[in-house]
This record gives C-alpha cells, structure tokens and sequence, in this order.
C-alpha cells in the first residue's frame, strides 16, 4: 500500500508559483490549471455527488467483506467441508467485473489532491504500454499468489471461530509495512512502528485464545493450524501488496481505472483456474454430492449459500475498485481494514461467539494499531507540496510507499 512514483505522458511537473499563491490565498475558488509542460494544482473540495459514490463504494466493501466472511463460517457450521470449493467461490465471480469496462471513465482526474491515479485518456500510449510477455508473467506471478493466500485463508476459517480469524487478518497491515521496507523503500516512522508492534501483539495474544467457543468444536492441532494458516496468508497477503505496487511501478508504468481493474480480474482469472485445477485433482469434487445432500439447512440454501458468497466477494471488489479510482488505493485498503472488527461483533451475534478476556484485549489493540497506522498516512498527506521533489519531470512525494492498487480477497 504505498505511494510511487508515475510516469506521466507529458511529464508534468506540479508547482505554486509565487504570484499564484497570493492569488489563491485571496480567492475562495480553489484554481486548478494544467499545461503541457506544468500544474498548478489547489485543493478541491469533493462534490456532493463523489461524496455519495465514496460512501457508496465504501458500503460495498464493508458489507461485502463481512457478508462473504460470515457465508463461509456459516458454510462449514452446516456441513461444507470442501476448502477448494471454499476458496474458489472466493474468486469465481470474477465475471461480474467484466461490467466495469463499459463504465465510461472521465476526461479528467476524479481528484486533483490525488494526482497519482490517472484516467485512461492521460495514460501512456499503446507504444509505451509494458510487452505482453511481462504482463503475463506479471498476472500469472500475482494470480498463483492469490490462488495460495485464499486457500490458507479457507483452511484458517474452518478451524477458527470467525471472530478469531478476522482479528488475526489484521495482521495484514504489519506484514504489509515489513516487506514494503525491503520492496518498496519503506521508512519506519514512529507511528508506523507502534502499530506493527501493537499488531503483532494482537495476533500473539490470539495464540492463548481458547477455542472452546468454536462451533465445530476443533482439536487443539486443527486450531493451531488454523492460526498458521491465517498468518501465512496475512503475511501472504502483505507481500501480494507490496508486489503489486512494485509491478505498477517498474513494469506497468501506469495507473488508470483500466489498468487496476485489468489487474484485479485477470489475477482472479488466473486464481480460479488454479483452484479449479485443485478441486479436480484432490478429488473434493466427487464428494461435493454427498456435502449438498447433507447440508443442514438443504440443498437449496447450500446452492445459495456459494452463490451469495461469490456475490459478495465480488461487491466488495467493486467497491473496491470505485474506491481506487475515486479516491486512492490507501483509502480503499483503510477501508476494508477498518471492515475487520466488525465481523466479529456480527459473530457474536449470528454465531454465539465470545467476545471477552483475550479476545477483547486482542481486538482493542488491533483497532488501536490500525489507527496509528492511518494516521501516518494523514499526517503524509497533510504535509505541504513543499517536502515533494520533482525526479525526472514527475513529482515523487517523500512519504511512505503504503498504497498498492490491489483489493483484498479471502477473509
């Protein structure tokens, strides 16, 4: 999740001139001018209409994310044992992106604070575009990670009590600081250095965490297995952030609407057909009958159960996208992080979970970290175009690379 440096067309340079600020400063219009070869960008308040996108975008992923995560705590409770398929409806939705490409992108930026997301009007050229052979190593690369993350995410879900599983996730952001010091140039602030601690710490309290409260009543060696797993995939998925952010920075080169969504749906193309691949070859699939006719709640609610998971999965993808191009990739991942408390207060409630002792301290010091991990970010984004340098005709912010274009699947 991190800023990088993009490399415009007609390389822009951004500035305030002198006679410009005094002009500014005496007007309540914000003045936003750009040439061939400069920018002058002043803030601009979002309009009503983009408010109501954001928090309908936003929307999409809270409800996405929680919905799809309680889908698949309900489909093990009931008889699902099938972690292939678990994970392949995770991903399979994937079409209902295709609606996307008919969406008609500005001519200009959604927000002129946020210069580093471009439409596809401002994007290089074809001749520019990356070869088509490092694109698909690109896709295949990231989309096999994909794959692996959401499998051990299956498997963490159906040993752990849900509320258990989601605290663990937000490990996600302390895993995604570590590699982005060695991938991304990552400076460790004091803000970001507390919450990597108070993150860390909240995963490692879950490991005394009983799980007496399990449903399924899982051993004690499943539960553990079930902890590794979901850290492996947190720690998966903090490396699939900052890959990504270094894909779009060294081989992509750009970072339009189309761009992150070609990103998004050919990773989840190339996920399913592995998991596909997976389900044939461990044989799961010929049980799959038997798990429908033993289903506690019929075969018609098991149908329904995988399609309103994939469904889900898909609107939180949505939103996650809208919220990419409206706003920024940072935001978006805040967005689903902030989502990860929220599922296990909804599994108190549906699934009769506990939510005490330490547990409790758990999650109070994951919403503790993720706020000081947040922020960070706001302070980066306060600070005055002055502390940006202009390398090569673009304007590189001197902050922490956070915000890789990549949205969250898998818990």
């Amino acid at each position: 999740m991190g800023e990088q440096a993009h490399h415009h067309p007609q390389e822009l340079q951004l500035h305030i001139a002198g006679d410009q600020e005094a002009k500014e400063e005496n007007s309540s219009h914000p003045i936003s001018t750009i040439t061939n070869n400069q920018a002058t960008l002043a803030p601009k308040p979002m309009n009503f209409r983009r408010w109501i996108r954001v928090a309908l975008y936003s929307l999409f992923v809270l409800s996405g994310q929680s919905v799809a995560t309680l889908l698949g705590r309900l489909y093990y409770n009931k008889g699902g044992h099938s972690k292939w398929l678990a994970t392949l409806v995770q991903l399979v939705g994937f079409p209902i992106l295709l609606l996307l490409y008919f969406i008609p992108t500005p001519k200009q930026p959604s927000d002129p604070n946020n210069p580093h997301i471009q439409t596809d009007a401002q994007a290089p050229s074809q001749s520019q575009s990356p070869p088509l052979k490092s694109l698909a190593l690109v896709y295949l690369s990231l989309g096999t990670t994909v794959a692996l993350n959401c499998y051990l995410y299956s498997i963490g879900l159906l040993y752990l009590p849900v509320s258990t599983y989601s605290l663990i996730c937000s490990s996600q952001l302390a895993f995604n600081a570590f590699f982005s010091f060695f991938l991304n140039s990552q400076k460790f602030t004091p803000y970001i250095t507390n919450s990597l601690f108070l993150l860390t710490i909240s995963s490692t309290l879950l490991v005394f965490q009983s799980n007496s409260d399990d449903p399924k009543g899982a051993s004690g060696g499943k539960y553990a297995l079930g902890f590794v797993c979901t850290i492996g995939a947190s720690a998966g998925y903090g490396l699939l952030l900052s890959l990504t952010q270094l894909c779009f920075r060294r081989v992509i080169r750009k970072e339009t609407f189309r761009a992150v969504l070609d990103m998004i749906v050919y990773q989840s193309l190339v996920s399913s057909v592995i998991i596909l691949v997976g389900l044939f070859v461990s044989g799961e699939w010929e049980h799959l009958g038997r798990e429908m006719d033993g289903f506690e709640l019929g075969k018609v609610r098991y149908v329904m159960n995988l399609v309103w998971t994939a469904i889900a999965w898909q609107v939180f993808m949505i939103g996650m996208v809208g919220l990419i191009f409206e706003v920024s990739s940072l935001f978006s991942n805040s967005i689903s992080a902030v989502g990860l408390p929220i599922v296990p207060i909804l599994a108190v409630a549906f699934f009769g979970e506990r939510m005490e002792g330490v547990k409790v301290i758990a999650m109070i010091l994951a919403v503790w970290g993720f706020i000081s991990y947040a922020y960070q970010h706001y302070l980066e984004d306060a600070q005055p175009k002055a502390q940006r340098k202009i390398i090569g005709g673009d304007e590189v912010s001197v902050r922490s690379p956070l915000n890789a274009p990549i949205a969250r699947v898998g818990g």
